[in-house]
């Protein structure tokens, strides 16, 4: 068990360390041990006006030294600045996420890398967002010439979940600092830590005041306040569907902009020709990668009649075996979901299947030999019928549900059967059946012979409940930028529409 301290920090905003209006904290609770290891700031309405007014004042053009008229080279050095600090403090900020959210410590150090990642390649597509400033457009007339400005949408509210702390938020704020925005992030109450630390290393490579702010807190305190701050200009949200839908009402009635990346209940299929090890194992990484918590993880199996009990037997043998543990002990790659009222609705998930007729093939409990911290073991569930409630609804934790086909379209029928429509898996070896399958998902994110991978450089969102407009790639820099036509006529003959007096 790691001994590292938690930092104390305050709320970050206008570029300095200031205490909520009301001093309030949250505290922080070792999902491993169920130990409170340190305490967060409570923002609420109040401080979110004043995080605003600082974001204001940081691209407000009369003010001078404005953010969003800079150019995107000198955005870049601060982006790459921050890359640098986060690598240099990889270790520190992989163990404190490993204890704030129980990510397995190693899965931790690979996020940390790719934070790190995404804001060097943002700083890169911040440079060249330069050359593309005025931007010719075609036109049918020669006597006008027209171009394009791409400009920072402004001041823009960012909320991010707590399964991947650090990483989702950088999805965001690269991208907005990049674009020329000023931010305020609002992270999970149930993992801040280390969206503060990130406060810290922006004020150490002297990031203008109020291009980032960053407000702990819960949702309806300081969440909800954002959302529907009349002078926030966008709002980027990643969580729940139900919450989502709540950001959505909020930004409706000021008629603002909103990027939603929701829930899922993503469909892995696999067909008969595969290689069962190969097939076994992307299937259990795609569903108890990040301890079950992913939005788009494949957790809904549907397997190839033929070789189903071949299959679950495979899975069965290798989920015994994945080592739970405290997230820092060596080899583990199982450990706690974050928090009790996590741990008590993915239990309630379980026991409904069963009452509902479901088989438990494996899991479904806390393991024996963890008396303290909220592990569930990895469960498969088999059994299953599209009317139940573990096939219909996100689970968000170590469940795995099962249900066979025997013809392509009863398989790409079955993964269609759900609201949801993030990512979506196919495992065959033939390939032209991967590409006709991939071509029929309805999905934002398809994988082919995988399941999960995710890049700085492709874009990533979904469909139909699972949310609108897309993160990462060049599509992730498009959500922060307006574009503006710029027209202009050039001929010296006048434009003919009317006719002066004195020529008549």
């Amino acid at each position: 068990m790691a001994t590292i301290p938690i930092p104390t920090r305050q709320l970050f905003i206008d570029g300095e360390w200031k205490a909520s209006i009301l001093s309030n904290r949250i505290p922080i609770i070792n999902p491993s041990t169920q130990q409170v290891i340190g305490d967060i700031p409570a923002a609420t309405k109040e401080d979110v006006d004043a995080a605003v007014a600082a974001a204001k004042r940081a691209v407000n053009r009369n003010k001078g030294n404005d953010w969003s008229t800079a150019s995107g080279a000198h955005r870049a050095r601060y982006l790459r600045a921050i890359a640098a600090k986060v690598i240099e403090r990889k270790d520190q900020l992989a163990k404190l996420e490993a204890l704030d959210c129980g990510k397995p410590l190693d899965e931790a150090a690979w996020d940390i890398d790719d934070v790190a990642g995404c804001f060097e390649f943002y700083a890169d597509l911040a440079e060249k967002l330069d050359s593309k400033q005025k931007e010719p457009v075609s036109l049918p007339m020669e006597t006008f010439k027209s171009y394009v400005l791409r400009e920072p949408i402004g001041v823009v509210g960012l909320i991010t979940p707590w399964n991947y702390p650090l990483l989702m938020a950088t999805w965001k704020v690269a991208p907005a600092l990049a674009a020329g925005c000023a931010a305020i992030l609002k992270p999970s109450e149930l993992a801040s830590v280390t969206c503060l630390e990130l406060a810290d290393i922006c004020k150490e490579v002297g990031l203008p005041s109020g291009v980032l702010n960053i407000l702990t807190g819960l949702g309806p305190d300081a969440g909800a306040p954002l959302a529907s701050h009349p002078d926030v200009d966008k709002i980027a949200f990643t969580g729940s569907s139900a919450t989502g839908s709540k950001v959505m009402t909020a930004a409706a009635q000021l008629v603002k902009p909103v990027s939603l990346e929701l829930g899922g209940k993503s469909p892995i299929i696999v067909f008969e020709d595969v290689d069962l090890d190969k097939a076994a194992e992307w299937t259990l990484f795609g569903c108890f990668w990040t301890n079950g918590q992913i939005c788009s993880a494949t957790s809904r199996l549907i397997v190839h009649e033929s070789i189903a009990t071949k299959f679950l037997d495979t899975l069965v043998k290798w989920a015994k075996n994945i080592k739970i543990s405290d997230p820092f002990e060596e080899g583990c790659r199982l450990g706690p979901v974050v928090s009790e009222g996590q741990y008590e609705k993915i239990l309630k998930f379980i026991s409904n299947a069963k009452s509902e007729g479901a088989t438990i093939l494996t899991g479904g409990s806390r393991p024996e030999h963890l008396k303290k911290g909220f592990f569930i073991e990895p469960t498969i569930i088999t059994d299953v019928t599209t009317s139940m409630q573990i096939w219909k609804e996100e689970v968000f934790g170590p469940v795995l549900c099962v249900k066979t086909f025997s013809t392509e379209e009863e398989a790409l029928d079955l993964a269609h059967d759900t609201i949801y429509g993030l990512g979506a898996a196919v495992i065959s070896n033939d390939l032209e059946r991967c590409d006709r399958v991939s071509k029929a998902f309805k999905a934002g994110i398809v994988w082919i012979n995988c399941s999960q991978p995710c890049f700085s450089q492709a874009p990533w969102g979904g469909t139909k409940r699972s949310g609108f407009g897309r993160e990462l790639g060049e599509w992730g820099l498009d959500n922060y930028l307006s574009v503006k036509q710029v027209t202009q006529y050039i001929s010296n003959e006048p434009w003919g529409w009317y006719q002066s007096p004195s020529k008549l």
